[in-house]
């Protein structure tokens, strides 16, 4: 019998010593929300079309700027890692078939007059985004055209995307469709 209890006794520390151990690594954490494409978190970016945009003219710098407060036109948090690319409507194009389509340039853009060289460009931190018109003659006398009453589109791609060998952000319907994005989900502002 004491044989037995000897044994006995050993295959029960034996079990309950099996069971423990150190703590291993902690896993990953969980996605909050459903899974969008590819795992990410649901979040595929957003599209905000900003129409009435004005540009104020400074003397000093010789250059026309504006600015675009994210929370003024969207709800959408921005990350310091995502990144905002902006698109200026260029006008109205006729397509072959007779119907017609709204043509984006993606900023940095440039355009050539008589005058000199002009462009369009951006500078954004993850709370705010300034445009400004730039150019290399004195543009006190530039045309309204290029400063009042423009439309603009603002994309806010998460890192998740815009880190991805195949994004092509040259494009904003290529992008909108990575995003899946499509033209009724665009959020549109009058700030005019």
């Amino acid at each position: 019998m004491n044989k037995f209890s000897t044994i006995l006794g050993a295959v029960i520390i034996l079990v309950f010593a099996a069971c423990e151990g150190p703590q291993g690594p902690p896993g990953f954490d969980g996605l909050d929300g459903l899974n969008g494409q590819d795992g990410l978190d649901g979040i595929q970016g957003q599209v905000v079309e900003v129409e009435g945009v004005n540009f104020d003219y400074d003397f000093d710098a010789n250059l026309f700027s504006t600015l675009i407060t994210f929370s003024d036109v969207t709800n959408f948090e921005v990350f310091e890692s995502d990144a905002v690319l902006v698109y200026r409507h260029d006008g109205v194009i006729d397509l072959n078939d007779g119907s017609t389509a709204d043509a984006w340039t993606q900023i940095p853009q440039n355009y050539f007059l008589n005058e000199g060289t002009i462009q369009y460009v951006f500078a954004h931190t993850f709370v705010d985004l300034e445009l400004f018109i730039d150019g290399n003659f004195d543009l006190s006398n530039l045309s309204t055209d290029f400063t009042d009453n423009q439309l603009f589109r603002i994309v806010f791609v998460p890192s998740e995307y815009a880190e991805s060998p195949d994004f092509d952000a040259s494009n904003i319907e290529s992008v909108m469709s990575t995003l899946n994005i499509g033209e009724s989900q665009i959020m549109k502002l009058d700030i005019d």
